[in-house]
C-alpha cells in the first residue's frame, strides 16, 4: 500500500476515534477500547495517535474531561460531586487534587473566583487594566477549516479533526495559526443550532477536500481583547466586550464574523496560561 493510501486510512481512523472520545466522555475510555475502534493494535495505534496529535490518548481524555468540568463549574449549577463523576473521578478528593494541579485552584474556589469572575461586575471598573482592548489592522486571511454545529464548547472535536487531517495529508505548516470562527450569538441562537469553524491560517496552501473547507477573513481595523485563562471562561469576556466596552468606546460594530486566534496550544500550556485574542470588527 502506498504511503498516501496508508495515511488516508489513518485519517479516517483518527476522525472516528476523536468523535468517539467526544461522544463518550462519561464512559470508560481505555486504550484497548479506542484501539478496537481504530482497528489497530493498541501499541501501534498509540504511536500513530501520539505522532499526529502530539499527546497520548490518556492525556487527550484527561484534558477534555477537565475542560468540560471547568465549563460545568462556570456555566451550570451542578454540584462539584456530580461534575467530578462526569469527569471520571468517583473520588471527590482525587478530582479536587487533579483539578487544582491543572487550573491552579480547587473546583469550588474556581467556580467562585476563577478568571471568569473578573467580568461579572456590572460597572466594568478596572477591567481596562486587566483585559486591555487594543485596535489593530489585520490583513485579509485565507483560512482552511472544519465546520462545527452545536455548543461552542464542543468545537474542540472540529479542531481535532482539522489537526489530524492536516497532519495525515502532509499539509501542516509551522507558520499556521489556529483560528475559531463563530457565526452566531449563543445568547440568541439555540445551542444545537450554533455555527462555527475550526480553522488554520495559510489556507491558500490547503486543498478544500472534505472535511476541509475554505473560509476568508476580511482585512481592516479590528478591536482585540487578549484573554488569559481557560476557554470555559471566555463567554463572560464576550458579554463584557459587547455590553460594557463597546458602548463606551464610541465604535460601531460591523456586521462581520467574530473570531478568536489561539496564541498558544492547550496541549502544551496550562489552562490558566492559555492566551486567546477575541477579535471583532
Amino acid at each position: 500500500m502506498k504511503e498516501a493510501s496508508i495515511w488516508a486510512a489513518y485519517e479516517q481512523r483518527l476522525q472516528r476515534v476523536s468523535a468517539y472520545i467526544y461522544d463518550h466522555l462519561d464512559e470508560e475510555l481505555d486504550l484497548d477500547r479506542l484501539a478496537d475502534i481504530a482497528c489497530l493494535s493498541p501499541h501501534h495505534w498509540h504511536r500513530i495517535y501520539r505522532a499526529v496529535h502530539g499527546e497520548t490518548l490518556a492525556a487527550t481524555v484527561k484534558r477534555l474531561r477537565l475542560h468540560r468540568a471547568a465549563g460545568d463549574l462556570v456555566r451550570t449549577t451542578l454540584s462539584v460531586d456530580v461534575i467530578a463523576r462526569r469527569a471520571g473521578y468517583p473520588n471527590l478528593q482525587s478530582f479536587t487534587r487533579i483539578f487544582k494541579s491543572v487550573f491552579g485552584m480547587p473546583p469550588a474556589h474556581y467556580r467562585r473566583e476563577g478568571s471568569h469572575t473578573v467580568f461579572q461586575s456590572a460597572n466594568g471598573k478596572g477591567f481596562g487594566a486587566m483585559y486591555p482592548v487594543t485596535t489593530k489592522t489585520i490583513a485579509p486571511r485565507a483560512l482552511a477549516g472544519v465546520s462545527h454545529t452545536g455548543s461552542y464548547m464542543g468545537i474542540g472535536l472540529a479542531f481535532e479533526t482539522l489537526g489530524g487531517t492536516l497532519q495525515a495529508r502532509g499539509l501542516y505548516r509551522p507558520e499556521m495559526r489556529m483560528v475559531g470562527l463563530y457565526l452566531d450569538d449563543p445568547d440568541l441562537v439555540p445551542e444545537d443550532k450554533l455555527r462555527s469553524f475550526a480553522c488554520v491560517t495559510e489556507g491558500q496552501h490547503v486543498p478544500a477536500d472534505a472535511p476541509l473547507v475554505h473560509q476568508h477573513l476580511d482585512g481592516g481595523e479590528y478591536a482585540v481583547l487578549r484573554h488569559k485563562g481557560p476557554y470555559a471562561d471566555m463567554h463572560k469576556a464576550y458579554q463584557w466586550l459587547y455590553g460594557e466596552w463597546l458602548p463606551k468606546s464610541g465604535r460601531d460594530v460591523r456586521d462581520s464574523v467574530m473570531f478568536e486566534e489561539y496564541i498558544n496550544n492547550p496541549r502544551e500550556a496550562a489552562p490558566t496560561e492559555l492566551l486567546t485574542d477575541i477579535i471583532c470588527r
